[in-house]
Parts: structure tokens; sequence; C-alpha cells
């Protein structure tokens, strides 16, 4: 960064920043050599815990717009804001999520730490338990 430059034209700095290096970090390792694409249907089957991801990593400037612009770059979802602001008031309403209105916006920011851990570790643990399923048939086919 040179002097004339200020913090938010700095890509490091940005709200998603840890989104994305934690997404291209865990794919890289998967997949070094073979792009990857992460289906819509199973993004959309695991869009609450995305969500709190998502609003845990921003830490503040969580809003539903840069929630669906992160969902669309890091996990190639397009989804419409009928899909995910229910969600949202969904995660509010079991008091993981608090929205705070601002002017124009709601910005959401994490309520209860403990279960959102709670709830992304178990969604962890069903998609990896699955996985190993899948991979033992594979290797029985």
């Amino acid at each position: 960064m040179t002097a004339g430059d200020s913090l938010d034209d700095d890509p490091l700095s940005s709200p998603n920043h840890r989104s994305e290096e934690l997404v291209a970090s865990v794919t890289e390792r998967l997949f070094p050599d073979e792009s990857f694409r992460f289906d819509d249907e199973l993004v959309k089957n695991s869009l609450e815990e995305l969500l709190l991801v998502l609003v845990a990593l921003r830490e503040g400037e969580a809003h539903g717009k840069g929630l669906m612009d992160d969902l669309a770059q890091l996990f190639d979802a397009q989804l419409s804001p009928g899909t995910v602001y229910p969600r949202l008031h969904e995660l509010e309403d079991e008091e993981i999520l608090r929205i705070q209105e601002l002017v124009r916006t709601k910005e959401y920011q994490v309520d209860d730490h403990e279960a959102l851990r709670e709830r992304v570790e178990a969604a962890m643990i069903q998609h990896l338990a699955l996985g190993l399923v899948f991979r033992s048939a594979l290797e029985e086919l």
C-alpha cells in the first residue's frame, strides 16, 4: 500500500477476505490439480450453516446483499433474496443471529457464538459421515 491508498482500497482488509482465504485454502488442498465448483443444491441444503460462518467471519458489515455476493463468489450459488433472507430471519428467531437495523439496510451479527459453533459442528459431522459412506461404497462398487 502506498501513502495515498486508504485501508478500504486494500483487498486484504475487505470484510469477506477471511471467507475467501478459507474457501480457497480448502479447495486447493482437496483439488490441487483441478478446478472445483460447489453444487447449488448442496449449498442450499447447508445454507443456514454457511450463512452463520459467513456472518461470523465477516465480523461486522454482514448485510444481506454482501452475504448473497459471498455465496455467489465463494460457492458459485446464485440464490434469490427470497431464499436467503427468510433463512437469516429464522436464525434470528433461533437467537443465533441478531439483526441491527441501519439507515438503509440491516446488519447481521452473531448473537450466540456457542449455538453457532454447535450448529456448524453438527453439520460438519453429518457431511463428513456421508462423505465417508460414499467413499466406502465406491470402494465396494
